[in-house]
């Protein structure tokens, strides 16, 4: 005997339901964007400061600081399993040794490109000259430096982890763990690679290492679907923070910067991609999700899954690759905080104090850029990439502290931009030694990144990221 009975999706539509647009990541994020500015400004100018924060700014700074929290939870887990994985991928590509090395390649010409373009700007538009500014800021960070980059590739336990100790007036004890990427990039590697050399006897350590990898991706995953909610404390704490009187106190640099992100990130990117026969429209529908998380959360390490996804479902680079290529560029491939940022920062730095730069700096500035993008994975991103340029250029590290009030706002448009570049070369290289899933690069970009992968791999209409047309390498790699 059978009934027809209505489905909960036909019932459904009776009733109210938002627009299609209104549920894509995108338009939440913009939202959000939207959101977060009104509630920042709403706070700065009900007295809400750094130190002393209102209601609604310590409600803004608390929901900012716990979602960069949660990203910053998984990625010790999500660094060494993807890694490993990535490196234990490798064994599915015939032409591997090949294809990292283009990889390495086209992360230096393209960070060669992206340091050239801050020269320029930061000769023309001549940011540090007559900024108004009398006193710089003090900077007791961590200096950069090369002997400091090399003693750091060296962990000091399996995990890569620090922990430091603060005692209170109160005799109250607070301990705080910290993690060096590097270390754990090249401890990663090292697993990875001995795996390879075991052979079969390491089968199931990797079947283990994917497993988990599999798992700490959901969580993230959730933890990347509840953007929308983070960006408002983000933006909106930056904003209450900072506002528009500390930008305006170094616009010009601000602008150099900005256009330089610009420039790498709507028109040399777009050359790259049409020089290699790709549509730029594709490119940029595809990474989009990934560039948008980007700048909210100003962590690549933590938009790695995320970019990572988009380069395989959208931008139709093979898996076995993909998840080589991507991790690798997520810690070590940043054109905007280690090219364009140190060059334009340390142009300001040496006009601010008066110092002239002759054409052998400019070369070092250059130099620098390409070869160091690799030490700011293991410290604190652009800080110390830009202290590593001052220090190799002899110009004063006192010049750091004059920046590091805007630091935040600038963040957020490098950090887009590293991501972007990071899908970018994969899909370079596999479009170059012709492993590029053209017709999935192609496909109409009619819903979301986020949908599960058993959705996807069952057949789902609904999808809308064109799992029909995948190639049969990255179908059967699905989980």
């Amino acid at each position: 005997m059978s009934t027809q009975t209505s489905t909960p999706s036909s019932a459904g539509k009776s009733g109210f339901q938002l627009p299609k647009w209104a549920g894509s990541f995108g338009f939440q994020i913009i939202a959000a964007l939207i959101v977060g500015l009104g509630l920042g400004l709403l706070a700065k100018y009900t007295g809400s400061t750094k130190t002393n924060p209102n209601g609604l700014g310590a409600t803004l700074q608390t929901i900012g600081s716990s979602y960069v929290s949660l990203l910053q939870t998984a990625v010790v887990p999500l660094i060494f399993t993807a890694v490993v994985s990535s490196i234990s991928n490798l064994r599915q590509v015939s032409n591997a040794a090949k294809l990292a090395w283009n990889t390495l390649l086209w992360f230096a010409i393209t960070s060669l490109i992206a340091v050239l373009i801050g020269i320029g700007l930061g000769v023309l538009l001549q940011p540090g000259a007559n900024t108004g500014i009398t006193e710089e800021a003090k900077y007791s960070g961590k200096s950069g430096d090369w002997w400091s980059f090399l003693i750091g590739l060296f962990p000091k336990n399996f995990l890569g982890l620090g922990a430091s100790s603060t005692v209170a007036d109160s005799g109250a004890v607070t301990t705080s763990v910290s993690f060096n990427v590097l270390q754990i990039l090249v401890i990663a590697i090292a697993v990875g690679v001995a795996a390879l050399k075991v052979g079969k006897a390491a089968e199931p350590f990797l079947n283990l290492n994917a497993s988990a990898l599999a798992v700490i991706q959901k969580v993230l995953w959730w933890i990347i679907r509840i953007a929308p909610l983070g960006t408002v404390g983000l933006i909106g704490n930056a904003v209450a923070v900072y506002g528009w009187d500390t930008i305006g106190s170094l616009g010009k640099f601000t602008v150099a910067i900005y256009a330089g992100l610009v420039l790498v990130l709507f028109v040399v990117y777009p050359i790259l991609v049409r020089t290699h026969g790709l549509s730029v429209k594709q490119y940029f529908s595809g990474v989009w999700p990934a560039v948008q998380l980007a700048f909210v959360s100003r962590s690549s390490v933590g938009t790695l899954p995320l970019t990572q996804r988009v380069t395989e479902r959208s931008l139709g680079v093979p898996r076995a690759y993909a998840s080589f290529a991507v991790p690798l560029g997520a810690t070590t491939k940043m054109d905007g905080c280690a090219a364009i940022y140190p060059a334009i920062s340390a142009i300001f730095v040496a006009q601010f104090f008066g110092i002239q730069l002759d054409f052998s700096q400019y070369l070092l500035i250059a130099l620098v850029s390409v070869l160091g993008s690799a030490a700011t994975a293991g410290t604190t991103g652009a800080v110390v990439m830009l202290t590593l340029t001052l220090s190799t250029l002899g110009l004063p590290l006192a010049g750091v502290g004059l920046l590091l009030a805007i630091d935040p706002i600038l963040d957020m448009g490098r950090t887009a931009v590293n991501v972007a570049g990071q899908a970018l070369v994969p899909t370079l290289v596999a479009k170059r030694q012709g492993i590029l899933d053209e017709s999935l690069y192609n496909a109409p970009r009619n819903g979301t990144p986020f949908v599960d992968e058993d959705t996807e791999v069952s057949g789902s209409a609904t999808d809308g990221t064109a799992a029909s047309t995948a190639s049969p390498e990255l179908q059967d790699a699905k989980a």
